[in-house]
């Protein structure tokens, strides 16, 4: 995938005509140029043609689909794509009948598996069904949810306990298995792991010793945030966002914050957003140091282990002393972040981060002349550009297999507009591919912070009072682990009513299988590993 992206020179209003002369008024565009903003009306017999055209012909990626119950009787579909900051962010909305609670599935189109889990996890939560879907049923909602609960309807009650599903005998769980061969044989991982690893069940389908075929089942732990945020105020929405994913907490804030302050019409100061940026940076390098640790530790490189782990402790340290928090909860604000550094701070800031990049690029050099180690990561758990770009994949996983989209350059946000600095990408897609993208940006990392501490303008950090009002807005950040959307609206009275977040593990898990077949048992947990990603974030 080259930088150059097929139809990026179509002006804003092309697109309104190419809409008009291909469907015949059969759909409705409109410009939002305030909001960047093409918002297209259609019916479900257009929907799928729609979506294969802006794949296809102007590459556009998938970000998202929102649900909204808009009535007792209808549903709003919005699914959402981008391209690049010359491009308006595309809104193709549905309408569909809450009674027949139906829509047609894309799933079968050319990138239709990018949108295959937000169908099924739709299913599970609304109770929609996509007509032509391949295996729609139980997904985030395991056997024990009773039959027609769907959590997200307006009708659902959140405050009622539900009692568990009534079986005639003891509900035993089976897996489905496809491979039927001869001596074939199905190997589970999980859901139950050992140190700080959430739940997740994977199971490998063998004949010998290469896993043929990998089937994952994630969501054990469901916690309902965006059913219960509904009708919650700002300030106790933003606590729930950040704590979707203690490895982005504040990748997570950032993004809510940026939807609430575009509905409520306000900017974060300069200041703000320049040490909203470092703030982000410093989440990437250590998320991507504490990737780098649970690389080393699968390949059993105790001293490469314990050298990155200590890297990771230093910046939880520094995060501490400048933020009062480990993981930066209770940094960022509406309007801008909750705290300033002072002089003394960002000379710390600095030396330390100087420091941190020496030692990760003195491992790095290590660990590329370690050949036991290469051997376990280089044509191992390959993921190829097709499958990237197909199944929407993001962040390092995506950019290791040659897709150079990032929203810090893609779409700038909080200071990145005015920074220089590069996006690494790399071609093979391997394991070793993705260690060195995690190696390059978090040196990038400390390369930014290092540009924002030499020239930290003066002033506010946070803008005045947020007034709240009515609307909904998308906002984009790049996460540790690669792009996150955050879909908010507010009531007039300043509280949620609707909440949506895709955060970038739940794109990558869903490609994480392909990147496991194919290749030996031994080599799970290092490809696991070299993935990097959260399964609490998942469990939203």
């Amino acid at each position: 995938m080259n930088d150059e992206i097929p139809g990026s020179a179509l002006q804003s209003t092309d697109i309104v005509d190419l809409f008009d002369a291909r469907w015949s008024r059969r759909v409705i565009a409109t410009l939002d140029d305030a909001a960047g903003v093409c918002r297209v009306e259609c019916n479900p017999a257009e929907l799928p043609a729609i979506c294969e055209w802006l794949w296809q012909e102007l590459d556009y990626a998938f970000a998202t689909l929102v649900v909204e119950d808009s009535s007792e009787t209808d549903r709003m579909l919005t699914y959402v794509f981008y391209k690049d900051a010359d491009s308006h962010w595309m809104y193709v909305e549905l309408e569909v009948d809450a009674l027949s609670g139906t829509a047609p599935s894309i799933v079968g189109l050319t990138q239709g598996p990018s949108v295959d889990w937000h169908e099924r996890e739709v299913e599970d939560l609304f109770g929609l069904k996509f007509e032509g879907h391949p295996r729609l049923g139980e997904f985030v909602l395991h056997e024990d949810w009773p039959e027609g609960a769907n959590p997200m309807r307006r009708s659902f009650d959140a405050r009622r306990r539900l009692e568990p599903r009534e079986f005639e005998f003891e509900p035993a769980w089976q897996p489905p298995t496809i491979v039927a061969a001869p001596g074939s044989f199905s190997m589970p991982i999980g859901p139950v792991f050992s140190d700080f690893a959430e739940s997740a069940h994977f199971l490998l389908e063998t004949v010998g010793e290469d896993v043929i075929h990998t089937i994952p089942r994630f969501f054990y732990k469901y916690r309902g945030v965006e059913k219960i945020v509904e009708g919650q105020p700002i300030d106790r929405a933003l606590l729930l966002a950040e704590r979707f994913s203690g490895v982005a907490a504040f990748a997570h804030g950032l993004g809510f914050c940026h939807a609430v302050e575009t509905i409520c019409g306000i900017e974060a100061p300069p200041r703000a957003r320049a040490l909203r940026t470092i703030v982000a940076e410093l989440e990437r390098l250590r998320h991507h140091s504490a990737t780098i640790t649970g690389i080393c530790n699968s390949t059993a490189l105790a001293v490469a282990t314990s050298q990155a782990a200590l890297i990771e402790e230093d910046l939880l340290r520094l995060s501490c002393d400048i933020a009062r928090h480990r993981y930066f909860f209770g940094v960022v604000a509406p309007g801008g972040v909750a705290w300033d550094l002072t002089e003394e701070q960002c000379r710390r800031v600095v030396a330390a981060t100087d420091e941190i990049a020496a030692r990760l690029g003195n491992l790095h050099r290590l660990l590329r002349y370690s050949s036991s180690f290469l051997d376990r990561l280089e044509e191992v758990g390959i993921l190829s550009l097709e499958v990237a770009i197909s199944y929407g994949l993001v962040g390092p996983i995506a950019r290791a297999s040659g897709v150079p989209r990032d929203f810090r350059k893609l779409r700038p946000y909080a200071a990145y507009d005015d920074l220089d600095f590069v996006v690494p990408v790399e071609e093979e897609g391997d394991g070793y591919a993705r260690l060195r993208v995690f190696f390059r940006e978090a040196e990038q990392s400390a390369w930014i912070i290092r540009q924002l501490l030499a020239r930290l303008p003066p002033g506010e950090v946070r803008a005045g009072e947020v007034k709240p009002r009515a609307g909904a807005a998308l906002a984009a950040v790049e996460a540790p682990s690669g792009a996150a959307f955050h879909w908010v609206r507010l009531r007039d009275d300043g509280t949620i009513a609707r909440y949506r977040i895709t955060p970038p593990s739940f794109a990558n898990w869903h490609g994480f299988h392909l990147a496991a077949e194919n290749f030996a048992f031994q080599d799970f947990p290092i490809i696991l590993a070299s993935f990097g990603l959260s399964n609490a974030e998942s469990d939203r």
